[in-house]
């Protein structure tokens, strides 16, 4: 039987709003999984009134829910939470971002899902975990970033850590439950002998994500006895040189060379003669005289016609660099738009607009989807009768009484 994508018929009943389970499950719909985002209603996901707003319409929501299919409705209600106890039976997965405990008060938590469905896999997202000291915190991503020790390590070394302006803990957790998801399903699969397959809780956090993502900062504290703090150190490497941001002409590159890769910068360069040079011959070399190493490739750089024509020298030379592009430089850069990095779409709402693309890519399947994302409780009827079975006259009688709910258009 032929699949649109690698979890076609898999189902998901998607409790998540802002990013982080709205980006797992975004991820999932875009390799082919049927998504139901339950929304409260009457305002549904907390996310469809964050700019940009066009014509009532969020593009934050648009990007963070293409292809998913809205039900909004009162799950303070019997009804509604009878739909919902239907919806779990439905599901092979059930995705939530409440904090711990939100969703067990609501009556539907993994011990809840479990008695319905004994097969389905329940991810629950949240900044803090589901055990520990600190799992009924109220969180979000810089919350996690900075219990994680991420934060300490933005910066100049004299300054105050800055924000980081995107939500890499939203969208790296999201991709952490997804992962979590894809085996649990494999799990599934391989556990079904006479049965259906069994399902388990995951339970994925902001905080254990960004703590994941030390490379070197955890280990070197360990292994020295405490005696190595790692700290920010603004725009270079703390313990590799040269590593780091260069000032050029008129503006910066990212330079990493290990290994050999320096005698390749002192080529690019037409300085071969520091290949052997005492101050920096090795790596050790290298950090003790790395102000100096940075002087001398800022001097460099800076001498040249354009940046340009520094980053073509190092690529000349197979070094890494990258010139640092502004947001609206890399959504006009040929390489991102080539791949679909940056993708444009025309929303039914909103109208044109870039997105961020797929990151996940499949031989079999290149091609996207043609997705879009829901306007609030569109899908009420569709998925009330074609999935559960309910009547025209109920789900009438349901509109009008206020359990559901759905925006005029």
């Amino acid at each position: 039987m032929a699949h649109a994508h690698v979890l076609d018929g898999i189902r998901v009943l998607d409790f998540t709003q802002f990013i982080a389970g709205p980006a797992c499950t975004r991820l999932m719909a875009e390799v082919g999984a049927d998504v139901i985002k339950l929304e409260h209603a009457p305002g549904g996901d907390l996310c469809r009134v964050l700019p940009v707003i066009k014509d009532g319409r969020s593009g934050y929501f648009v990007q963070h829910n293409q292809g998913k299919r809205s039900v909004c409705l009162d799950m303070r209600t019997a009804e509604g939470k009878a739909i919902i106890r239907d919806l779990i039976a439905w599901a092979d997965v059930v995705v939530e971002n409440f904090s711990p405990g939100v969703i067990d008060r609501m009556g539907f938590g993994w011990a809840d899902v479990r008695a319905i469905n004994p097969s389905a896999i329940m991810c629950s997202i949240s900044a803090f975990g589901q055990s520990g000291p600190l799992h009924q915190l109220v969180g979000f991503d810089y919350i996690a970033q900075a219990y994680a020790g991420v934060t300490s390590m933005i910066g100049e070394p004299d300054g105050p850590p800055p924000i980081v302006g995107m939500a890499i803990g939203d969208v790296g957790t999201a991709i952490t439950a997804l992962a979590a998801i894809n085996g649990a399903l494999f799990h599934r699969e391989r556990s079904r002998g006479d049965g259906p397959g069994r399902g388990q809780h995951l339970d994925i956090s902001l905080l254990d994500f960004y703590f994941h993502c030390h490379e070197i900062n955890v280990e070197v504290h360990s292994l020295s006895g405490g005696t190595i703090e790692p700290h920010r150190t603004g725009s270079h490497h703390a313990m590799v040189a040269p590593i780091g941001i260069f000032r050029a002409k008129t503006g910066y590159l990212v330079l990493v060379a290990l290994g050999d890769q320096w005698s390749r910068v002192c080529r690019a360069m037409g300085r071969e003669d520091l290949i052997k040079d005492p101050r920096f011959v090795d790596g050790p070399a290298r950090m003790t005289n790395q102000a100096e190493l940075i002087q001398l490739i800022e001097g460099w750089l800076g001498s040249l016609d354009s940046d340009e024509a520094g980053i073509e020298a190092l690529q000349a030379e197979r070094v890494p660099c990258a010139p640092v592009l502004s947001v609206a430089d890399a959504m006009r850069h040929p390489h991102l738009i080539e791949r679909g990095t940056v993708r444009q779409i025309d929303d039914r709402g909103v109208g044109p607009m870039a997105i961020t693309g797929n990151p996940l890519r499949y031989s079999d399947f290149p091609d996207t989807l043609g997705l879009t994302a829901p306007f609030l409780g569109e899908h009420n009827e569709a998925v009330l009768e074609g999935e559960l079975g309910m009547s025209a006259a109920d789900v009438a009688q349901l509109q009008a009484s206020g359990v559901l709910h759905a925006e005029r258009r």
